[in-house]
This record gives structure tokens, C-alpha cells and sequence, in this order.
């Protein structure tokens, strides 16, 4: 059963509806963004410090102007005006430069933010996850070191390091694992009061608009055959999402349930897809789509220094990973990839070699260990400006170059490691009518939701919002700002603002 939270019930199906409460606010989704949002929903109010001084003067005079006043209520639109930095958000920007203000030049300058607890201006809300507070951070393999700098991966009000000190451990290169990030978000929630808001081992399975009248009379099958739209909207009258979805019980069984809420927020992430190449059997057994497929392939010896080649097609992180996991355990390695190892759109011509050492090496890799020339680098073979034509039956893989010349290679297992998309199948029309082009999937990084800047309300979609990948913030640091645009427009709809 579900952990007992008499504020916000799940309503099982079927159900007598009449008299039925809806609750102000659901969030799919229980990672960073997630969690912050809690934290600020559970009446957690960022305030200016008295004295701070923050290395921006033009944010430094807007922010004394009303220090008595919190940023949740503020102009976010004002305050944020003119900041410049790594994402594209203004509010991103702003929330991140409020926490770490001059984080981007090295430097460690203390929060110019100090955070009251005010319970009158708490939104009850629920926060539905299928794994354990952290999202995703737990489907990673826990040694595995974080892009970002381990003070980037922390959460308002309780610095990583600081969390990471008390472990007494300390950050490797300023990296952290993921699986201290994992733990350091279980333990934020813990810390912070916020577990009665979550419900894990849920699995949302559709949300649809449905008149706030007809949920007292009809049910629920009625109100699927009623659909006249996507997203079932009636004109003219009052109107709430209903969220169905089940529950994984410890002995394996789905419990079913239904939500009604007010505003529902998107906070899916995208790890939950990975990206097909859509050729010839690429569905055959030994082509793979998650790092996790290597590791295990490691622990059965199934793969090894006398086997076929891994293949290893893509030319971001996970692909580097997944190198360097492979040179670490010296199975032979076959890397094809696109583009050229120069292209500055290539991610590791982006990062610092200092910061990123191991990243340099798989870079350095790429370069000089080609088929046509032979490098320093044992059991590897790099394929630049190639992409892969199928997958055969007997594990022989063609390769096709950018002159159109076609190679074959015997190889034991292969891993397509191109990114991945959201999972948004709970969505009318898998969420693709509130994207920024409406004819695509939704995509992290080339067609995310369109939201408002300062908001994050969906454009297309009022009540809905979306927050991190699924909005294109796609790093922890700047998935928060969304959380604060977000919170803030909840707090104004909910009239929960001070005079």
C-alpha cells in the first residue's frame, strides 16, 4: 500500500467521485527538479541576505531594493534582465547566480540567499517517482563521475560539500559519483521535511483535462469515451488534470490510482529512452542501449580481452564512459561516431582538460588511433565521420565512411550510446503538440516544451508546466531556476503572496 499521507490521498479506481477535493499541484518526477520544487512549495521562501554583497552590482542594487520581500515573489523577469552565463534561462541564470555567485571564475563565494520557513505559504502537492527521491541519479552506475563540479549537483539551503564533509569523504577533482548524488538527494529530502509530499514506486500512466463537473458524475471510463479533444477540455467550464497511473507494490502487484489536480508539472527527465539508430537489426540480442549492458557483459565474461571487439557508437559522455570502462577492464574497443574529431559542437572540445582529464584522454584516443593510423592506444580503433548501415545475424557490423566506402566488422556485443528522449507516453500525442516544433518528439536538446521564460507554464497547455531536460535545462545547477519560476507563478495563482 501507499505510505499513509491523510493530506493528499491517491484515489484508487473505481471510486465514488462525488465530493471529490482536488489537490493544488502533482509533479511527475521526483529528481533534482523535483525535489526543489517541493522544498519551495513546502513554504521554504529564499530571501535576500542583509549585508551580502554580490560580484554583479546591477543584481546587487535590484536586490536591495526590496530585501523584506522574497525572490518568490519578486519580479523574476527584472531581477534577471541582462545576466549572462551557460544557459539560456534568465531565471536559470538568476537562481544559480543568487547561490553561486561567482561560481562560473572559480571562485567560492558564500550564497547571498538566506531561506525562512513560513508553513502559511505552503501548497499541499504530491511528487510521484518510480524509484527512490533522486530520479534517475539511481539507474547510474554508482562510480561513475559527474560532468559537473560536485558543488553544482547540490540543492538549495544544504551545500553538497558540505553534506559530502559530514560523509567525511571529499571530492575527487571537485567531481562527485553518482552515487553520492543519489544519497545526498534521499537525505536531502529526509533533512528537509519533505517525505510526506513523495510517492515513490509510481508509474503515471495518462494525464488529460477533464471538466471539474463531470468527475462527480461519470466514470472514469465515461470520461475517456467523452473525449472531444486531446486533452478532453470543455469550454466554459472549470477544468482539472486528471492524473491515472499504478503502484508497485513490494510483492509485485499494480495498485491503480487516479489524482485530480489543479496544475500538474512535468519532471521526467529524459533518461528513460535511449535514442534507436532505426537500422537493420539493430532489435537483434547483442546490440544494446544502456552502459549498464557493458558492465554486465564485464561481471558474466561474456566479453574480454580475447573476444570480438565491443562496438561503442556515439561521441558524448556515456560513449566516453563506456571507453573508458572498457580500456580500464582491457576489452578490445571498435568507437564509431559522425562527426569530425574537431567539430566544436563535439562536447569534449567544450570542456577544460584540467577539470576533465580522463574525458581528454578518450578525446586524445579518438585523434590518434584511427584504422588508418595506428596509435599508442592498445585495443582501440576509432572511426570518425562513419555511421553504422546494420547489424547481422552472425554479430558482423557494417560501417559506411562520409565518402560512401563500406567497411565490416566482427564484434561481440554493441552498445548505441546517442543520447536519449523523454518518455512523455502518458501525455495526448506523447506530449509532441507542446513542443517548440509541434511536427517533432520532444527533445531535450533540439525541440524541448515550450514554456514561458519566467513561469514555466507550457504555452500550448495552461496548468501544465515543465521543468529541467524536458524545458532544455538540462544540468542540475540550472534546473532549479525552473523550479523558482514555477513555484512563484503557483504561489500567485494560490494567492499565498504576502500584501
Amino acid at each position: 500500500m501507499l505510505p499513509d499521507g491523510k493530506m493528499y490521498p491517491l484515489v484508487t479506481r473505481p471510486s465514488n467521485r462525488s465530493g471529490l477535493k482536488t489537490l493544488p499541484v502533482v509533479i511527475i518526477g521526483n529528481g533534482p527538479s523535483g525535489i526543489c520544487l517541493s522544498y519551495l512549495l513546502s513554504g521554504y521562501s529564499p530571501y535576500f541576505k542583509r549585508h551580502a554583497l554580490h560580484p554583479n552590482p546591477i543584481l546587487q542594487r535590484k536586490l536591495e531594493e526590496a530585501p523584506e520581500v522574497s525572490v518568490l515573489d519578486q519580479d523574476l523577469e527584472y531581477l534577471s534582465e541582462g545576466l549572462e552565463g551557460r544557459s539560456h534561462s534568465p531565471v536559470a541564470l538568476l537562481f544559480d547566480t543568487l547561490q553561486r555567485p561567482d561560481t562560473d571564475f572559480g571562485g567560492t563565494a558564500e550564497s547571498v540567499l538566506t531561506w525562512w520557513h513560513e508553513p502559511d505559504r505552503a501548497i499541499p502537492h504530491l511528487v510521484l517517482g518510480r524509484n527512490a527521491p533522486g530520479g534517475a541519479w539511481h539507474s547510474i552506475e554508482g562510480s561513475m563521475v559527474t560532468l559537473s563540479r560536485g558543488e553544482w549537483m547540490g540543492l538549495p539551503d544544504l551545500p553538497f560539500k558540505e553534506w559530502l564533509k559530514q560523509k567525511r569523504r571529499g571530492l575527487k577533482n571537485n567531481r562527485a559519483t553518482a552515487e553520492d548524488i543519489a544519497q545526498y538527494y534521499q537525505h536531502y529530502v529526509v533533512k528537509k521535511g519533505l517525505q510526506k509530499n513523495f510517492r515513490c514506486g509510481t508509474v503515471v500512466t495518462s494525464v488529460r483535462k477533464v471538466s471539474a463537473e463531470s468527475i462527480s458524475s461519470h466514470t472514469q471510463k465515461d470520461l475517456q469515451e467523452d473525449s472531444d479533444s486531446l486533452w478532453n477540455s470543455n469550454e466554459g467550464s472549470a477544468e482539472v488534470f486528471q492524473v491515472d497511473g499504478f503502484f508497485k507494490s513490494v510483492e509485485g502487484d499494480k495498485e491503480p490510482f487516479s489524482i485530480y489536480a489543479e496544475n500538474v508539472v512535468l519532471a521526467t527527465g529524459t533518461y528513460d529512452n535511449p535514442t534507436w539508430l532505426g537500422v537493420k537489426g539493430e532489435n537483434l540480442s547483442y546490440v544494446h542501449h544502456q552502459l549498464s549492458a557493458l558492465e554486465e557483459a564485464v561481471k558474466n565474461n561474456s566479453v574480454g580481452i580475447m573476444t570480438d571487439p565491443v562496438l561503442i557508437v556515439g561521441a558524448g559522455l556515456t560513449a566516453a564512459d563506456a571507453i573508458l570502462f572498457a580500456h580500464h577492464c582491457n576489452i578490445p574497443v571498435i568507437h564509431v561516431f559522425r562527426r569530425r574529431v574537431t567539430d566544436p559542437g563535439l562536447i569534449f572540445n567544450q570542456l577544460p582538460k584540467t577539470m576533465y582529464p580522463e574525458y581528454h584522454k578518450v578525446h586524445q584516443m579518438m585523434k590518434e588511433q584511427t584504422a588508418a593510423c595506428a596509435g599508442p592506444y592498445e585495443h582501440y580503433i576509432s572511426l570518425p565521420e562513419h555511421h553504422v548501415l546494420s547489424f547481422g545475424k552472425d554479430k558482423k557490423c557494417i560501417f559506411q565512411d562520409k565518402n560512401g566506402c563500406q567497411k565490416a566488422y566482427k564484434i561481440s556485443m554493441a552498445l548505441v550510446l546517442t543520447g536519449s528522449n523523454p518518455n512523455l507516453s502518458f501525455l495526448p500525442n506523447d506530449g509532441i503538440d507542446l513542443a517548440l516544433d509541434s511536427d517533432q518528439p520532444v527533445n531535450p536538446k533540439r525541440n524541448p516544451i515550450d514554456v514561458d521564460p519566467f513561469t514555466y507554464e507550457c504555452t500550448q497547455e495552461k496548468g501544465l508546466y515543465a521543468l529541467g531536460p524536458l524545458a532544455g535545462d538540462n544540468f542540475v545547477r540550472f534546473v532549479q531556476g525552473g523550479a523558482l519560476a514555477v513555484a512563484s507563478s503557483l504561489l500567485k495563482k494560490a494567492n499565498k503572496n504576502p500584501p
